[in-house]
């Protein structure tokens, strides 16, 4: 039995409590995280809390080059562990009522109300404190813009039962630490301030990484209040604002903060820059005026990625919680970015780049954005080539390997087995150009910068196997797949498999744009050494289970279900030794049928039963990876329990709690697997060759529907107990496939429902 948490209440729009819960202050913390794409931050506080907490603000690609420690070191190693910066606290607004100070985990509460709206992309909270036999009522509410992605705004309410004197400091803290420092280091150091700005630098490196600059510039509209003082100390940049507050008199700041950073700016302009962006974008504009024009852009990215569940409200709560923090991470505004696992919520994963982004989020990008979004998550790839080939030459290998962790293309995590041993990640790269290129129609990419990172790659895997004269077949040894709770295994068959695929691809490629040969300086032996790894890979395989075997001896241990463990032993990762889970049969994350769903049309429903039924038992989906890729195989074979139960965890994986880590931030690359367990799952698309459906409805919901781009089309697809509909929004005809038979998409076609997909 897994035990789940939830501490927010059930709404189709909003995260929502009454309750200010002392004891998982970190939890709502996460679970109430804002962004904008450009910065981000935890659900903080503007005015002082004493309890237990993480006050996090994070500004898009702002990072640090750790120097790694490890006790013994290895050659190959990377010298620094990449981590995202905590930025200065713009929001502090410390709030003195009659000269005492606000705390809200000290001070007496009558009620309390926190709501993040997801549709309109703001937080608001409210409360009322006793102090001094006095009501005090406070209300908060802010967003960070989506129309201007430098400016924070924050609108502050103050009412009270009597006359009562309210000081509010309003401020710019730069003196802040990561939580994850090796020796509580300061990664800032003070670059200069004014009566309203504050510039901070990040502290100097050994490693050739560019310092970053970030300025803040603050500004504030008071009704009720004065302006009585100002106070600049280094990191420290403070305005005062005194006012008085009784039952019919609300006092009223606003404060915009406006912030740059040296990734777009001049250095010794930046504070300049901050304040020429609330001159010109924000200060001829009221609070309201600024929030709707916000809202407005939410609800245009609304319209075209919403999915609406009947009959479901946590499941519906769900999937639009985590939509809205995959578009609150990333929007592909900016091609020098990516996709953090943490996002703008802790600093967990350092806030790098993962293999995450282009095995699960380029196809849910890809479908629910314009395509130029998805192309510059490639692009980013291509920029980052250089350091893919550093990494190869690192371990003493040809071609190019692309990194587990990045900001820059070098490889920066610190765990060896992760490191160099998780390759697979490699094959991730080359699947989301086939991805693109197929979803799209548009091979520009693939022929240009596509073939540049492919044939690289081919020539990291070509050089990475080992040729076996005793069975004769290409294999690898000392690899960790996907399945993290096994390391420095032999012939993983996830691993093996997609470097094959990936040859084979890059081959079928190079014979659709055989000009590209010479630049690449592809000769015939390397084509035909590729062409004989394709052919003579070897896949481990068990004829009398009939499935693929994880690696060579992962038959050899104790095989068991998960249920057989005790539910007090789950999380394993948070009860049990590494070393006696790395000797367990059990199972992190999807592996053998990660494969099977990448190259699902590869198999059979037999196939991809038997695996199934071998390989899920034994998962403790302990990767917020995994869930969506049993959900979708699951769905594919009939089996709606399962899931609709994979969904559930996937998609309320960080509202629950499911892994008992959500404290840490939220898990962002992995939300993207609710939309595509309703879009590849439930409704059963496929998008390799032509747009294929087979939707089914699960049993506790009334309908659902959700939009996709598809080759310049906007397709609404309906699924109900009277049928499936699919309605063509804009574009032209289009020829789809539902269940198996064809239709012409002119306007609309519906049919009905068959309720086993298969």
């Amino acid at each position: 039995m897994i035990l789940t948490q939830q501490i927010f209440g059930i709404h189709p729009w909003k995260v929502a409590t009454t309750e200010l819960d002392k004891e998982n202050r970190r939890l709502q913390e996460s679970l109430t995280s804002l962004g904008n794409g450009y910065m981000g931050m935890r659900g903080n506080f503007e005015e002082a809390y004493s309890g237990d907490h993480h006050q996090g603000t994070y500004m898009a690609g702002v990072w640090y080059p750790d120097k790694t420690r490890v006790g013994w070191w290895k050659n190959g190693y990377p010298e620094y562990f990449g981590k995202v910066i905590n930025a200065l606290n713009y929001i502090y607004m410390h709030i003195y009522v009659d000269g005492e100070k606000v705390d809200l985990y000290t001070d007496e509460l009558k009620d309390f109300d926190l709501s993040l709206d997801m549709q309109k992309g703001l937080l608001e909270r409210s409360f009322t404190i006793v102090k001094n036999g006095k009501d005090v009522s406070v209300k908060f509410t802010r967003f960070l813009s989506i129309q201007t992605k430098e400016l924070c705004a924050i609108k502050m309410e103050v009412t009270a039962s009597e006359k009562t004197a309210i000081r509010v400091e309003s401020a710019l803290d730069g003196d802040v630490r990561n939580e994850d420092s090796n020796y509580d280091e300061m990664f800032w150091e003070f670059v200069g301030n004014s009566d309203n700005t504050l510039v901070v630098e990040t502290i100097p490196n050994n490693f050739g990484i560019e310092q970053f600059s970030v300025a803040a510039a603050m500004h504030h509209n008071a009704t009720g209040f004065e302006n009585t003082g100002n106070t600049k100390d280094s990191f420290f940049v403070s305005q005062v604002f005194e006012g008085t507050a009784d039952k019919d008199n609300t006092i009223t700041l606003e404060k915009y903060i406006t912030l740059t950073t040296s990734r777009d700016y001049k250095k010794e302009q930046l504070a300049e820059e901050a304040n020429a962006i609330y001159n010109a974008n924000v200060s001829d504009r009221s609070f309201e005026e600024l929030l709707a024009a916000h809202a407005e852009l939410w609800a245009q990215r609304w319209e075209l990625a919403d999915i609406v569940i009947g009959g479901d409200d946590e499941a519906q709560q769900g999937i639009r919680f985590n939509l809205f923090q995959l578009f609150a991470t990333y929007y592909g505004d900016d091609e020098r970015l990516n996709i953090g696992p943490k996002g703008f919520t802790g600093e967990k994963y350092g806030g790098a780049t993962y293999w995450d982004t282009e095995a699960y989020g380029v196809p849910f990008y890809l479908a629910v954005t314009d395509p130029q979004v998805t192309r510059n998550l490639l692009k980013y790839r291509h920029n980052q080539l250089p350091g893919a080939f550093h990494n190869a030459q690192q371990q003493g290998l040809k071609g190019a390997l692309y990194p587990m962790v990045t900001f820059t293309g070098v490889e920066c995590h610190n765990e060896w087995e992760i490191t160099f041993e998780e390759i697979h990640r490699n094959g991730a790269i080359a699947y989301a150009i086939y991805n693109y290129s197929a979803y799209t129609g548009d091979e520009s990419y693939l022929e240009n910068e596509g073939l540049e990172v492919l044939s690289a790659i081919s020539r990291f895997w070509a050089d990475r196997v080992h040729f076996s004269k005793r069975e004769q077949a290409y294999m690898m040894h000392g690899v960790t797949g996907p399945n993290e709770y096994e390391n420095n295994v032999n012939n993983n068959w996830y691993t093996n498999r997609i470097a094959a695929w990936v040859l084979r691809y890059t081959l079928e490629s190079i014979a659709k744009f055989p000009a590209r040969e010479a630049a690449l300086e592809i000769t015939e032996d390397e084509k035909a050494k590729w062409q004989d790894i394709v052919d003579r890979m070897y896949f481990p395989y068990d004829k009398e289970l009939g499935v693929f075997v994880q690696h060579d001896t992962f038959l050899d241990k104790d095989l068991m279900p998960v249920e057989d463990v005790p539910a007090s032993d789950l999380p394993l990762n948070q009860h049990w030794s590494w070393d006696k889970i790395l000797r367990s049969c059990f199972i992190k994350q999807a592996d053998v049928l990660q494969g099977v769903y990448l190259f699902s049309d590869e198999f059979t429903l037999e196939e991809k039963e038997r695996n199934f039924d071998f390989y899920e038992p034994m998962t403790v989906h302990e990767s917020s990876l995994s869930p969506c890729i049993h959900a979708i195989l699951a769905a594919e074979l009939g089996k709606e329990e399962k899931a609709v139960e994979m969904y559930k965890r996937t998609a309320r994986l960080d509202l629950d709690n499911y892994n008992n880590d959500t404290e840490d931030g939220l898990h962002i690359t992995s939300m993207t697997g609710s939309w595509l367990t309703i879009a590849e799952g439930f409704a059963g698309m496929r998008a390799k060759n032509g747009l294929h459906f087979a939707p089914f409805l699960p049993t506790d919901w009334d309908n659902y529907e959700f939009h996709i781009n598809y080759r310049g089309r906007l397709i609404l697809i309906s699924v109900d107990a009277e049928g499936v509909r699919l309605d063509l929004v804009k574009g032209d005809t289009l020829t789809v496939t539902l269940y198996n038979e064809t239709h012409e998409l002119t306007d609309s076609v519906h049919v009905p429902l068959n309720k086993v997909a298969k």
